[in-house]
């Protein structure tokens, strides 16, 4: 077998492999929405600021920049328990600012 030609062949599997992966990925998505600041700590599934490689990494509890699939239109309702300063805590369909590990 010539070089090209086991050149092309290793090609076309990457491209194969990488097909199945965004197919898997998206009908993995279907139905679903990335939702920040609603996961316990350590059970993210993938983001969780600088520093995380991702699903897992989340250090508190509700951290503002890690999210989780959720059901669609689902995010905003999820009922939390209220932040330390009495006032309401919610999903987010963005990342947020608040309860990042110090």
């Amino acid at each position: 077998m010539s070089k090209t030609v086991k050149s092309l062949a290793v090609a076309a599997s990457v491209a194969a492999a990488l097909t199945s992966v965004t197919a898997h990925t998206a009908s993995a998505m279907d139905g679903k929405e990335k939702c920040f600041g609603v996961s316990l700590a350590g059970k993210n599934d993938c983001a969780a600021g600088p520093g995380t490689t991702c699903a897992g990494t989340s250090k508190v509890d509700y951290q503002g920049n890690a999210w989780t699939l959720v059901d669609a239109g689902t995010c905003t309702t999820i009922e939390l328990p209220a932040m330390a300063d009495g006032k309401a805590r919610m999903g987010s369909l963005e990342e947020l600012t608040r309860d990042l590990p110090a």
